[in-house]
């Protein structure tokens, strides 16, 4: 294409238009053949509607700038609409999307440039091991040498078509990842990180390896179901099989704990054929739906042994979130078949009974979520509460229209607040939860930042479900909070105390997994990860939604789709 003031001559398009000159050039996709002809013609044909004289400078160089813009996106990543291994070579609706917005573009480079200084550091001081201290420059097997930070960045690093850097990993899981460890693990943090973290890597490259290594672990893990109510215990020896519950629990299990492996192992009994997994976790939500109590509101402590609750609080934050979290999603996993209402009705008790927690600060009327105890509430919000927003709002679309836009109205509200718990401090990051007196609006009570993900997880959901540019537009104060005030040489940090910005010396495996994913997806076109495809785990690991059929598992769900055209905690705990 001509530049400065010449017009496009016939000879100048016909040029263009020939295949033989892209496949001179390597690095052009097959795609950018198409689009490219596509946008000559274009602009071809703009000039002949002007007698095909010539064509203002400023237009021609606009038309350029934009044709340039699309071949680098196209070219460059693979975390926008199109993969090499896209056999049918199929474009998606976001071409479009990439064109006319070029900010989405530049933010979304940022958060992948914010990824690979992450995942270098890691990569560089502590390849295999579980997390990265980046101001030692050394790691650290905090959940027992299972490579979390590797197992929990595989999917991000696919998404954002990171493939040298997933090649490599995808090597040392095949290599070098060993299960048998002489280890007491977490139950539930083993399986939203690894189990969660392989399957979604399956579903996404259909590399079976992936698969294969989820079994494993999944195997090791099921023993903890074996309990005479059903309701596992939250600890297990992945070598021995010895399962039990923290002494500090008073031998009950925890309801986060016990209720939130239902996606990842109904996922398992889908992609294997083998229904074991299925069977073990709801028949958990079977035991606690036998006295289920209509506001939908559990305790956090539950008896293995007779499966009914003991007294404890009642929360959307710490020990009790994903369980409420995981009732709708198995619903969306199932696509909202009679298979799976059960979880459908029982959220929707949770949401009754979420209302009734539902308070409003004074004076500038944030909307928070209390905590219960026994008959009183608390007025205190954990920031990893703020995953209800979000939970909210993609639930929102299962009422009729008058509980739809209530539900939908309570989520943008929730959403605020949270944002606030950000701009509330002197860092612009949240501290780990906040307390609302009467005339004082919100304060932070416990003050650390450990790069959560959860208010940026629920501005992902508002951004897809809404369309409302506003909650990019706090996503990417907070990705700006986050690079001030976390990232170092080495990698990125929390902060002991988010109003002095005091720094901490761990890189969670989570701000890889989940933070930094979200962010990502916040400006990426909505056909990466569509939500009618697709449901996210806990940790943000994305599994392919699969139509359940009387809630039989069905059968190596995975072979009969192809992996995706894609370039494109919930609990108390440091992970």
């Amino acid at each position: 294409m001509a530049r400065g003031s010449r017009s496009v001559s016939s000879s100048s398009k016909w040029r263009y238009c020939n295949p033989g000159y892209y496949l001179k050039r390597p690095k052009r996709l097959a795609l950018l053949f198409i689009v490219f002809v596509s946008v000559s013609f274009v602009v071809w044909d703009r000039q002949t509607l002007v007698s095909e004289h010539q064509v203002e400078i400023s237009e021609l160089r606009k038309e350029m700038s934009d044709l340039q813009n699309l071949l680098e996106e196209l070219n460059n990543m693979h975390g926008g609409t199109v993969r090499k291994d896209d056999s049918k070579g199929t474009t998606s609706k976001s071409t479009k999307e990439v064109l006319n917005d070029p900010i989405d573009i530049e933010r979304r480079e940022k958060v992948k440039e914010a990824m690979l200084h992450a995942w270098s550091s890691y990569e560089k001081y502590a390849w295999g091991q579980d997390e990265l201290m980046p101001q030692s420059k050394s790691g650290v097997n905090s959940f027992g040498g299972l490579g979390a930070t590797l197992i929990d960045s595989l999917d991000t690093l696919y998404i954002m078509g990171l493939d040298e850097q997933f090649q490599k990993a995808r090597e040392w899981v095949a290599n070098s990842l060993d299960f048998n460890k002489d280890y007491d693990a977490s139950v539930f943090e083993t399986t939203i990180r690894v189990v969660g973290g392989l399957l979604s890597t399956y579903d996404l490259s259909g590399d079976k390896i992936f698969l294969d290594k989820a079994r494993d672990i999944a195997d090791r893990l099921l023993p903890a179901w074996n309990t005479p109510s059903g309701i596992p215990y939250n600890i297990i020896n992945l070598s021995h099989g010895r399962a039990h519950n923290p002494g500090w629990t008073g031998g009950s299990s925890i309801l986060a704990d016990s209720g939130t492996e239902q996606l990842e192992f109904i996922a398992l009994s889908q992609r294997t054929g083998d229904p074991k997994y299925q069977q073990k976790v709801e028949n958990v939500i079977t035991v606690l739906n036998k006295t289920f109590p209509d506001d939908g509101l559990l305790p956090i402590y539950i008896n293995p042994h007779s499966g009914t609750t003991s007294y404890s609080s009642i929360t959307f934050g710490a020990m009790g979130d994903s369980f409420y979290e995981y009732l709708l999603k198995v619903w969306v996993q199932g696509n909202k078949t009679s298979a799976v209402k059960l979880y459908r009705d029982m959220w929707e008790k949770s949401m009754k009974g979420l209302l009734s927690l539902v308070r409003k600060s004074t004076p500038s009327s944030f909307t928070y979520i209390c905590e219960k105890n026994g008959g009183s509430l608390s007025d205190k919000m954990d920031e990893l509460a703020c995953f209800a927003p979000g939970m909210i709002a993609l639930g929102s679309s299962g009422y009729g229209p008058e509980d739809s836009q209530k539900f939908m109205s309570l989520a943008e509200e929730l959403a605020w607040t949270c944002y606030n718990f950000y701009q509330s401090t002197p860092t612009k990051l949240a501290g780990e939860n906040y307390f609302f007196h009467s005339g004082q609006d919100m304060s932070v009570g416990t003050s650390w930042n450990i790069l959560r993900p959860e208010t940026v997880e629920s501005l992902f959901y508002l951004w897809r479900l809404t369309g409302n540019k506003t909650y990019q537009e706090w996503g990417w104060n907070i990705f700006q909070a986050f690079e001030k005030n976390s990232r170092i040489e080495s990698g990125y940090v929390g902060l002991k105390d988010v109003n002095s910005g005091i720094k901490d010396d761990m890189m969670q495996s989570f701000f890889l997994a989940e933070t930094l994913k979200y962010l990502y997806l916040l400006f990426a076109p909505t056909s990466v990860i569509p939500l009618d495809e697709w449901v996210f785990n806990t940790e943000a690991h994305p599994l392919r939604i699969v139509t359940r059929d009387g809630g039989k598992p069905v059968k190596n769900s995975n072979e009969k789709q192809k992996p995706p055209r894609i370039g494109g905690r919930k609990e108390g705990r440091s992970g």
